[in-house]
């Protein structure tokens, strides 16, 4: 198997319907079949942060005391790495609890396993599993799963995204908000926020007053999904790891939205800040939050 071999290995399912298949026609089998790999991985993960849920869980902080870590986190890790690196092995992979592993390779998994910690150690029902993939430092592949609504995001490069839930399938798209006292949006506050000059405070006072609503949701990844699903019309944040951003980033793109960095400047994985909304509405919210508009 070479490192851009995408072939599926042998004893993991394949697409099992048409509609599986179907769902981005223009996609080799390979594509495709990463992405049911991608899915499914992400729902086996859900059910074990799940049951981490219903037995209780220890907590430990990581580099602030609001900066946690719980056993799911690791178990939750453990999964989607020994998944990953069994079926392709020459990948890199990028993850919050293991951080890199750099194989040499053009394909690199960028998981983050159960963003949303501190509402998962709250018993806050608000909390997701990302894995991204990318081809030479551009995103092919996205998911985010809600393990607590059964709802899973989706996206492959120039070909859409969708939600598959339990009542059913949708493409997702982003809303057709443009102005402030119209839009409900998210943000985020980092977790160095009480010694940090970017913390994002100066940002929230200058639109809370203006908008219709804001929301402090605590996963960056199903902020960017809704901003997709148009359930939140923008949403920014400051300080945010690539396993935060990737495959949120991809969805949003996919559903017709825009992602730039707060200051307007062209966003990667490794920007200080992101900003995500429709075409429209972006410009309005970033001009907003820099106090121009």
């Amino acid at each position: 198997m070479t490192q851009d071999d995408l072939s599926f290995p042998t004893g993991w399912p394949r697409a099992r319907t048409s509609t599986d298949s179907a769902r981005h026609p223009r996609y080799t089998r390979g594509m495709n079949e990463l992405l049911l790999f991608a899915t499914t991985l992400a729902r086996e993960t859900g059910a074990i942060v799940q049951g981490w849920q219903r037995r209780g869980i220890t907590i430990e902080t990581k580099s602030s005391t609001i900066d946690l870590v719980t056993e799911a986190d690791r178990a939750a890790d453990a999964q989607i790495v020994r998944a990953i690196r069994h079926h392709w092995p020459t990948h890199d992979l990028l993850t919050e609890e293991g951080g890199a592993e750099q194989r040499g390779s053009r394909w690199r998994w960028i998981v983050d396993p159960l963003d949303g910690t501190t509402n998962f150690a709250q018993a806050i029902p608000h909390y997701s599993i990302s894995i991204a993939l990318e081809k030479a430092g551009e995103l092919q592949l996205g998911v985010v799963y809600d393990p607590v609504r059964d709802e899973l995001f989706s996206a492959l490069r120039g070909d859409g995204a969708w939600l598959d839930a339990p009542w059913g399938r949708v493409p997702l798209r982003v809303s057709r908000a443009t102005a402030l006292e119209n839009a409900v949006v998210a943000t985020g506050f980092p977790y160095d926020k009480a010694t940090s000059e970017r913390n994002n405070v100066a940002e929230f006072s200058r639109v809370v007053r203006r908008l219709r609503g804001i929301r402090r949701m605590g996963s960056a990844a199903l902020d960017l999904a809704y901003v997709a699903a148009g359930r939140l019309d923008g949403y920014w944040e400051y300080a945010l790891s690539p396993w935060d951003m990737a495959a949120g980033a991809l969805l949003v793109r996919e559903a017709g939205g825009v992602v730039h960095s707060v200051d307007g400047s062209a966003w990667s994985l490794q920007s200080p800040s992101i900003l995500a909304a429709n075409p429209a509405f972006a410009p309005t919210l970033r001009q907003a939050l820099l106090g121009n508009g």
